[in-house]
């Protein structure tokens, strides 16, 4: 009882305090809110993602943005977005990438855009020592690549690399462009629409019509329109980078015209399929356009009685190798890295849906050695073998 009187106590006198004194009450209350509101923003800002990639751009006078080796349009949707922030804080920024840009619509998006985009065959071709890797977590596909230290690492795919100052790996995310495009939003940038210029906005960061058009054509090629393996981050990106996007643009992005050699690899990974029960390993032999590897293992596993599928192909001596699945018991990420991990200088993974992968010549085909040829037959086995289960 005692207790009760005193707790009532103290409230009567509180009580009393404030309607004797409602001016001090409203300014205590006031500034609680303020301090409330300042901590709040302090702590959301150390803790947010984009603020803290954007702080860490902002500190750099020179930066490179490196691609994967024959870079989709994930990829350099994600490229270009970090390319845009780095250069609205006064950092120079160059996007780089190993390999070649043959795709159709990968051609498209960098002609439509009108992208500066640099290509490199060794470490020394890097424009600058800090690196940003986006859409992979692993430097590859050039001379040197092993050495190559990256600062900063984005990406939805999985794997252990990172970066030494920022490592941002979401693996349930459909596309690294919705994570990219969440930086944006994070630091409060305005999505600048086609008929509007940046100045117009009125904020302190913007999204570009270019970089908004690009990141929304990023999300929907790595989720095949949101329809596979796309989150709900992913919707959310989509709808925030909306706003900027140039409809005209994206069109002639997404309905390029079809390089005749897309149509001849497909034609030889349909006749020339191999069939285990419901796998099929498809080998088109020697191509000059590598994106047309992935093109042929879209439309073979649309054939009927086939759930999983690898196509491989060989340029400049590399196998390059594009895996589908739609069978829950084949995971083609891991089938593919089991795979080419048995060739010393092979490499691959990917996500369940879908994968990829390279194996290299044993020697430099530029050298005089003479170059060992990787056994394509063996490694069609695998593949099988890999796809029933024996990973």
């Amino acid at each position: 009882m005692w207790v009760q009187a005193t707790v009532g106590d103290a409230f009567a006198e509180a009580e009393g305090f404030v309607r004797a004194n409602p001016e001090l009450t409203a300014a205590a209350l006031v500034a609680l809110l303020v301090i409330a509101a300042s901590t709040y923003a302090f702590i959301r800002l150390r803790s947010v993602p984009g603020v803290k990639f954007r702080r860490l751009l902002a500190d750099q006078d020179e930066i490179v943005v490196l691609m994967h080796p024959n870079p989709d349009p994930d990829a350099m949707a994600a490229a270009v977005g970090v390319a845009s922030l780095a250069e609205q804080v006064d950092v120079e920024a160059t996007v780089q990438f190993p390999g070649q840009i043959r795709h159709q619509e990968n051609r498209a998006f960098r002609t439509v855009l009108d992208l500066e985009l640099d290509r490199i065959g060794h470490v020394s071709d890097l424009a600058a020592e800090f690196v940003v890797l986006v859409d992979h977590n692993e430097p590859r596909g050039f001379g040197g690549a092993d050495g190559v230290l990256p600062a900063a690492v984005v990406d939805h795919h999985p794997g252990d690399g990172t970066g030494e100052h920022f490592t941002d790996v979401r693996t349930d995310y459909g596309a690294t462009a919705s994570i990219v495009a969440e930086y944006f939003k994070e630091n409060d940038a305005i999505p600048v629409p086609p008929d509007k210029h940046a100045s117009e906005t009125g904020g302190d960061f913007t999204l570009s019509t270019e970089a908004a058009t690009g990141l929304l054509y990023g999300i929907l090629s790595d989720t095949k329109n949101l329809t596979v393996g796309a989150s709900e981050s992913d919707f959310a990106a989509a709808g925030y980078v909306y706003p900027g996007v140039d409809q005209d643009r994206l069109d002639r992005i997404a309905n390029p015209a079809v390089d005749a050699e897309v149509l001849e690899v497909k034609a030889r990974a349909i006749a020339g399929r191999q069939v285990e029960g419901s796998f099929a390993v498809a080998d088109v032999g020697g191509v000059n356009n590598v994106d047309a590897i992935p093109q042929a293992a879209d439309e073979l596993i649309q054939l009927e009685g086939i759930s999983a599928v690898v196509v491989l192909g060989e340029r400049d001596e590399t196998v390059h190798l594009s895996g589908r699945s739609r069978d829950d018991r084949v995971h083609m990420g891991n089938a593919l890295e089991s795979v080419l991990e048995e060739f010393k200088h092979g490499g691959g993974g990917g996500h369940a849906r879908m994968g990829g992968g390279t194996v290299e010549p044993l020697t430099d085909p530029t050298s005089e050695e003479e170059v060992e040829p990787v056994d394509r037959n063996a490694l069609c086995d695998g593949l099988f073998r890999a796809m029933a289960g024996d990973v």
